[in-house]
């Protein structure tokens, strides 16, 4: 169960992968909602795909003076330690991490740097933010009257980024964080659960709160290339040959941006209580809790594409798809038990997915053109 009421108000909160499809709309939605609140945003800027997305995305952060963006690396602990250092953050967001599960099969490098080095990093700061403090006030939540005076406690709440890929070769559905997650399928899933592990030691060693939320499936406008939405949008629209993959058969649990960003402020705001063995930890899916099958979506997709006019009426789809088998990493379905989600913090995502494909098609109209 989750315990501490923390009032983000006036609170310093660093986001890292603030250029982000996550961290941008969530560092958006801080700066609307506590407008005192202090945001510092760190992300490397790196081409894993179209940089133009990501400056967009920066644009819009940096003309609010709440934010303040710094361009570094995690895997670099000079730079989160002089952050931490600087700007003594009382709150956590660690959504920097190298994604994509077949990046993974030819670039395993950049997840153990990125996701395992990155994320020592940011314990390992997190951990030194108590150096000083009596045991007493460690990983005490500070007051109001406290922080007005410019006391500092440490960090209150760690929260970070895992993934519904963790279930990995799980076969009973819908995925509940009570299950076991000990056949990861692809080094990226691996991971994210290498990330659950050592935040719990962590928790338990030196008393860092610490959340973990496993994402399904993200889609939304500005959102990853890489994922299904934007990458058969762009295959559609230059002619080409949308694979789909296991032939249809999967099922992807997709989940609206501003769905996943309400669900992680919500969380944000209590960290938890001790755990059984006295780790100051958990976990939870956040996910829409409504498996479709890859070729319902893909069939909602073509019509929101010809409304939007990024492919002409007439197109013919049949001629630019191709079902193909399963690929290597490849889950068959991904399903969220959100069951803790409702009872701990009273919160669903619940986003219809048509409304969600089409906000992202106007979006993709907007940004690339139309036909």
């Amino acid at each position: 169960m989750v315990k501490y009421n923390l009032d983000l108000s006036g609170k310093t909160i660093v986001v890292t992968g603030s250029s982000g499809f996550i961290g941008s709309n969530l560092c958006l939605k801080l700066m609307e909602e506590w407008p005192d609140a202090k945001i510092i945003g760190i992300d490397n800027m790196n081409h894993y795909y179209d940089i133009r997305l990501k400056e967009l995305r920066l644009q819009k952060l940096v003309k609010n003076p709440q934010f303040t963006f710094i361009l570094g690396d995690i895997s670099d602990k000079d730079t989160i330690d002089r952050v931490f250092a600087d700007y003594k953050p009382q709150i956590i967001v660690n959504l920097a991490a190298q994604a994509g599960v077949r990046w993974s099969l030819v670039h395993p490098e950049d997840y153990i740097k990125s996701n395992i080095v990155g994320f020592y990093n940011i314990l390992e700061a997190s951990r030194h933010s108590y150096d000083g403090l009596a045991e007493e006030e460690k990983a005490v939540p500070v007051s109001a009257q406290d922080y007005a005076k410019g006391v500092y406690h440490g960090v209150e709440h760690l929260v970070y980024a895992s993934s519904s890929s963790v279930y990995g070769g799980n076969v009973k559905y819908p995925f509940s964080t009570d299950d076991p997650v000990d056949t990861p399928v692809s080094l990226y899933a691996a991971t994210k659960k290498s990330d659950e592990l050592m935040a719990h030691c962590y928790s338990k060693l030196y008393g860092i709160p610490s959340t973990g939320l496993r994402f399904f499936s993200v889609i939304g406008p500005a959102g990853r290339p890489d994922m299904a939405l934007f990458k058969f949008t762009d295959i559609f629209r230059e002619g080409g040959t949308v694979e789909i993959y296991n032939y249809g058969k999967c099922r992807r649990d997709f989940t609206y941006v501003g769905d996943i960003v309400e669900g992680v402020t919500r969380v944000m705001r209590y960290a938890p209580a001790e755990n059984s063995v006295g780790a100051r930890y958990n976990v939870y899916n956040i996910g829409n809790s409504n498996p479709v099958e890859l070729l319902d979506f893909v069939k909602i997709l073509e019509e929101e594409l010809v409304r939007a006019k990024i492919v002409p009426s007439d197109y013919d789809f049949d001629a630019h798809s191709r079902l193909v088998p399963a690929q290597p990493g490849d889950v068959v379905e991904n399903y969220a038990d959100v069951t803790p989600l409702i009872r701990d913090f009273d919160y669903k995502p619940k986003s219809d997915l048509r409304d969600v494909i089409r906000e992202f098609c106007e979006w993709y109209a907007g940004f690339y053109g139309t036909i």
